[in-house]
């Protein structure tokens, strides 16, 4: 079994940045996970209707034409794009909207996760849980956790260099 890469953003622009390495190299975004809160997703990822003030949420805000307006203009792939995939899943009870294959793993039991807390969900999913307990309050504090699981050994220890410059928890 290959190893997966994990870490935690502090920000959207470098989550973005280790999005975007992630597309040029030929990965695609169900290959990609991505763990955030609904609060961070409500900050960083929604539009905001101007007339009425109101946050518009989830897939329609961030589809075709706002996506450019979304993220200020941003050129190219962003992570945008898989916060508004329709892979996504929001697990309200936690208040978490989950991304990439990690979704599809837990969609199927998705309601009943909700006792476990998120700790579970990642024990869950095969992340140890010395590492989940970091991550979960990483994602509480606002930072968005991305992961993935390298094509090769070259991909790896480029990734694990580059991210180890922008994230914190830094894990393979």
């Amino acid at each position: 079994m290959k190893e997966m890469l994990t870490g935690s953003f502090r920000d959207r622009e470098s989550a973005d940045r280790a999005y975007q390495t992630l597309r040029a190299k030929g990965y695609r975004d169900d290959e990609i996970h991505m763990l955030m809160s609904d609060d961070t997703r409500k900050l960083h990822f929604a539009k905001v209707d101007k007339k009425t003030g109101e946050i518009k949420e989830g897939n329609k805000a961030l589809e075709g034409g706002a996506v450019g307006g979304a993220v200020g203009g941003a050129v190219g792939a962003t992570i945008v794009g898989i916060a508004a995939a329709a892979s996504t899943l929001a697990i309200p009870g936690l208040g978490l909207v989950i991304a990439g294959p990690l979704a599809g793993m837990l969609a199927g039991g998705a309601t009943g996760a909700t006792a476990g807390g998120l700790t579970g969900l990642l024990v869950g999913a095969g992340i140890p849980e010395e590492r989940a307990k970091v991550y979960e309050d990483d994602v509480r504090a606002g930072h968005v956790v991305l992961g993935v699981t390298p094509h090769n050994p070259q991909d790896t220890r480029e990734f694990e260099r580059e991210w180890q410059r922008e994230a914190q928890h830094v894990y393979r």
